[in-house]
């Protein structure tokens, strides 16, 4: 196993410029950090290309389940010192283990050609790190098929991102696509684009969410965008019989997640 101890080395600086959007999407690579997420990566079979420990940690038997994958999958591990953790890490208390991956390239056109009664999750706009991660995470709780992740919001491969789905973003399919294609297609399919709306007559309870759907959910501030409006199909709402007037998006996502997960388990 190889060892890095100084953060001038080439690499290491070649891997914390993934910390900034450009570099992620000039590489096509991005960080992953943490043991349970590099655990799950590695357990799902993500595209890794090399996994950074802590070399003090080695000898705890914290990491040897990372190592032991990553043997197993022919995964370039490299033993690295404190502060080439700590210059990597985008965390307040870093865990000793990051590693690099390759972004997902995944089909949405085969995606949505292969999938009987579909579920899911589309995002337009949505510019809150954690929001994202949350919505990802509840799409992968119930089920979901996949997310459609629209231009504008926020990178789906941000450090912030990655860490709030807790692994979801390797458990299903999660794109970033341009919405104004993608929904059409997706209507072809007969999948409904269902959208959330307070001036929405129908519950979202009182919807038909057990068929082909994909439930669009607009930014926190001003919700669905204009160009994305017109090809909504249903309009559903949320009551809030409370005095709140809105709901945080990760949240509203949520709730119609389950309610269409629970449509469907009362269905068969």
């Amino acid at each position: 196993m190889d060892r890095i101890t100084s953060t001038r080395n080439d690499r290491v600086k070649e891997w914390a410029s993934l910390n900034q959007k450009k570099f992620r999407d000039r590489t096509g690579r991005f960080l992953i950090e943490g043991i349970r997420l590099v655990e799950d990566a590695l357990e799902s079979d993500a595209p890794l290309e090399t996994v950074l420990v802590l070399e003090e940690l080695l000898p705890t038997g914290r990491l040897d389940r990372i190592v032991n994958l990553a043997n197993s999958l022919n995964i370039e591990l490299i033993h690295v010192t404190q502060a080439v953790i700590d210059h990597l890490s985008d965390t307040k208390s870093p865990q000793g283990v990051i590693a690099v991956g390759h972004q997902f390239h995944h089909d949405p056109e085969g995606l949505i050609s292969r999938r009987e009664t579909p579920l899911y999750l589309v995002l337009d706009n949505i510019q809150d790190p954690g929001n994202l991660g949350t919505m990802i995470r509840s799409a992968d709780a119930v089920g979901a098929d996949g997310v459609f992740v629209g231009e504008g919001s926020v990178d789906l491969y941000n450090p912030k991102v990655v860490r709030a789905t807790m692994g979801s973003l390797f458990h299903l399919p999660v794109m970033e696509v341009r919405l104004t294609d993608i929904l059409p297609i997706l209507k072809q399919h007969r999948v409904t684009v269902t959208g959330t709306s307070t001036d929405a007559v129908s519950p979202h309870f009182a919807s038909d969410l057990s068929g082909s759907a994909a439930i669009v959910i607009g930014s926190e501030a001003h919700g669905i965008s204009e160009e994305i409006r017109h090809m909504i199909d249903m309009w559903i709402s949320l009551p809030m019989p409370g005095k709140a007037e809105s709901l945080n998006a990760a949240v509203a996502s949520s709730v119609i997640l389950y309610e269409a997960l629970r449509q469907r388990l009362t269905k068969q």
